[in-house]
């Protein structure tokens, strides 16, 4: 259980999140599909590994995909924990870069480069947060600590129609040969056509959508419950129940603050209203599928 319930914003893309805020407190220990990027707005964010261990303190740290660990977030006034999917570019080099084979699977991040992009971000979230600030800040966090790495961008037309009848059928079980389908594909060539195309495998996929679902509704004022059947899932407590499992906390925990400026959104995709997905409201077409890149999905 987190020792206090934090206040702050989500920002989410295809393929990754961000949490901001404060008053996050002890997260308890979790594994979580995705990689995790953490630092706070002063060195004093600390891991570790088994409750069993001292902790850790970091001025910034890169815990590896499924690798369990509890964060402690209450010697610093702000903190940042980015997701990014393990199977995107930008998940690869930070893996290639930090974590090799044999480290404990929590990496420090080098100080100079957080110090040149870190107090940005922040000064980004305190300045009445629209999503472009913070989008902007982030892809520099991320583009900084790749070297430049690059996003995916989906360019197959069947990519991006199976991308869409995803998202227009969260509420719904989803299965491999119903999305091949809208793809006019066969399972397997869908399969392996979706990977290239998208960095990822389609079942984490389609289950980051649904978080990303959730927290958009929630963030434009839905309640749980409704967000959960909205994206899928059996009910609130399941939501949780995953929630706490993937990132070790439900999405109770977090206290949503004002919601973002979404009409100067340049790269981030804005709330979604209720019962609609992202591309039947946007009026634009799809973007790129994974990273910190501009579009709509």
């Amino acid at each position: 259980m987190t020792s206090t319930a934090g206040v702050g914003h989500f920002v989410s893309w295809d393929g990754g999140c961000l949490l901001i805020g404060s008053g996050l407190g002890v997260i308890s220990p979790h594994a979580h599909y995705a990689i995790q990027i953490a630092f706070g707005s002063e060195r004093g964010i600390r891991f570790r590994t088994d409750e069993r261990e001292d902790w850790t303190e970091y001025g910034g740290a890169i815990i590896a995909s499924r690798q369990p660990h509890s964060m402690d977030a209450t010697r610093v006034r702000s903190n940042v924990v980015l997701f990014v999917e393990p199977e995107t570019r930008e998940a690869r080099a930070l893996t290639e870069l930090y974590l090799r084979a044999g480290s404990d699977g929590i990496a420090p991040l080098p100080d100079a480069l957080l110090a040149d992009v870190a107090p940005a971000l922040f000064a980004a979230w305190r300045a009445r947060p629209s999503a472009r600030a913070i989008g902007d800040a982030a892809r520099r966090v991320v583009r900084a600590l790749t070297g430049g790495v690059e996003p995916s961008v989906v360019s197959d037309d069947r990519i991006l129609r199976a991308v869409a009848y995803i998202n227009a059928h969260l509420d719904a079980p989803l299965t491999l040969d119903q999305v091949a389908g809208a793809a006019y594909l066969s399972p397997s060539r869908f399969r392996h056509l979706f990977v290239e195309q998208t960095g990822m495998a389609l079942r984490p996929y389609i289950l980051w959508r649904r978080f990303l679902r959730v927290w958009d509704l929630v963030t434009a004022g839905e309640s749980l419950s409704a967000a959960a059947h909205a994206a899928g899932f059996a009910d609130a407590a399941h939501l949780a129940r995953t929630s706490r499992r993937m990132f070790g906390f439900p999405p109770s925990a977090l206290q949503i603050g004002g919601l973002l400026r979404p009409e100067e959104d340049a790269g981030v995709r804005p709330p979604t209203p209720r019962g609609l997905a992202a591309h039947e409201t946007s009026g634009q077409p799809l973007g790129p599928i994974a990273g910190l890149r501009p579009g709509v999905t």
